[in-house]
C-alpha cells in the first residue's frame, strides 16, 4: 500500500510509523486513520516492535478540523469513532509486538489518546498532553476515558478531562501517565535505543506480559495467579527462555533474535 499521510520505515528490527502532515500538525483525518490501521497491522506481522511518532513540531494535534469546522460540527461523530477511530486504536492495542509512542511535540485530543494506546510512551520534555474535548463541547474519546484513569488515577483523569489544561511531559511522567520524559536534545536517539532494545528482546514474554497486565484489572487474585501460571507455562516452552537461561549461566547477552 502506498501511504499519503504517514511514512512507514524499518530500522534494527522495529517498524516506525511517522505521522506526516506537519503543516496540519499531524491532525487526524479519515485517510490517516485508515493508513495508520493498515501500517500497524503490517508492522505487527514483520517486525519485533513498533514505534509511532510525528513529523515536524507536533506529535498529533487531534481531529483535523482544518477548513472543515462547519462540516465537522454536523458530522456523525458516533459513526466516525466506531468506524474509523476504533479500528485504528484496536490495531495498536492488539498489535502482537511491543508498541512505543515517541511523542516529539504536542499531543492533543484524540492525538493524545492515540499516544496513550501504545504500550510505552516516551516524550520529549517540551511535549504536552492535552484533552481538548470540552473546549468544543465534547467529552474525551478515542480511548481517553479508558486510558486516563488507568494510567494516571481517577482524580487526575477527571481533572484533565474537565479542565482541558495542558499537562507538560515531565508532569505526565511524574503522574504515571507516560513512561518517561527525556531532554529534547538526543530525544530521537533515546527512543530509537529503547525501540531497538524491545526489538532485540523476548517477543513471547513481551506478548504474555501485555496480556497478563491488561487482564489484571478484571481478574480476582486467584484468577490472576492462574493466568500467570498458564502464560508462564507458555513462556517456559520457548526458545527465548532456554536462550535466556543459557546466556545467564554463560554470563553473556542473550540472543533472542537468533533462530
Amino acid at each position: 500500500m502506498e501511504y499519503q499521510t504517514i511514512r512507514l520505515a524499518y530500522e534494527a528490527g522495529y517498524g516506525v510509523i511517522t505521522l506526516e502532515r506537519p503543516d496540519a500538525l499531524n491532525a487526524l483525518n479519515s485517510q490517516m486513520r485508515a493508513e495508520i490501521s493498515h501500517a500497524v497491522k503490517a508492522v505487527g506481522g514483520q517486525a519485533r516492535a513498533l514505534v509511532l511518532t510525528g513529523a515536524g513540531e507536533a506529535f498529533c494535534s487531534g481531529q483535523d478540523l482544518g477548513g472543515q469546522g462547519t462540516s465537522f460540527a454536523n458530522a456523525n461523530l458516533e459513526r466516525t469513532l466506531r468506524d474509523e477511530y476504533m479500528p485504528m486504536l484496536r490495531a495498536i492495542y492488539d498489535c502482537p509486538v511491543p508498541t512505543l509512542a515517541a511523542v516529539n511535540g504536542a499531543a492533543a485530543g484524540p492525538g493524545a489518546n492515540l499516544a496513550l494506546a501504545a504500550d510505552v510512551v516516551i516524550a520529549a520534555e517540551s511535549a504536552v498532553f492535552l484533552q481538548t474535548f470540552t473546549r468544543i463541547g465534547l467529552m474525551p474519546d478515542a480511548g481517553g476515558t479508558y486510558w486516563l484513569p488507568r494510567q494516571m488515577g481517577f482524580a487526575r483523569a477527571m481533572g484533565a478531562a474537565l479542565f482541558a489544561e495542558p499537562i507538560p511531559a515531565p508532569q505526565a511522567a511524574e503522574w504515571g501517565m507516560i513512561w518517561e520524559a527525556v531532554p529534547d536534545t538526543g530525544f530521537e536517539a533515546h527512543w530509537k535505543g529503547r525501540a531497538a532494545k524491545l526489538a532485540a528482546g523476548p517477543t513471547e514474554a513481551y506478548a504474555q506480559t501485555k496480556a497478563a497486565l491488561r487482564a489484571s484489572y478484571d481478574n480476582s487474585l486467584e484468577e490472576q495467579l492462574l493466568m500467570e501460571a498458564r502464560l508462564q507455562g507458555r513462556c517456559g516452552q520457548t526458545r527465548d527462555f532456554r536462550e535466556g537461561v543459557l546466556a545467564f549461566l554463560d554470563k553473556r547477552p542473550a540472543d533472542y533474535e537468533g533462530r
